[in-house]
């Protein structure tokens, strides 16, 4: 346990910040796991709308840090082959 009045704060904040991201980070999964699932029921529309929610999702959390932008710009990447490949 820290000694000093400020490092208990730090260690606080951390905990805070560390719930925060795990929270968002699981929201981003969820979202692109929706995703996924449209693409395999078949339903293009749904897909569709779920691709818009994904997307915004992970550009999202690249801006905030909780994903690389490199990383970000895969998961877009490999959900727009999904979507355009599911034909008419």
């Amino acid at each position: 346990m820290p000694n000093i009045k400020s490092a208990e704060k730090r260690m606080l904040i951390a905990k805070v910040r560390a719930a925060r991201n795990k929270a968002a980070k699981s929201a981003l999964k969820t979202n692109i796991k929706k995703f996924d699932a449209a693409v395999e029921s078949g339903n293009r529309d749904e897909a569709a709308s779920a691709y818009k929610v994904a997307v915004k999702a992970v550009d999202k959390a690249a801006v905030k840090g909780l994903i690389h932008k490199n990383n970000a710009a895969r998961k877009k990447s490999a959900m727009s082959v999904k979507l355009n490949g599911m034909g008419e």
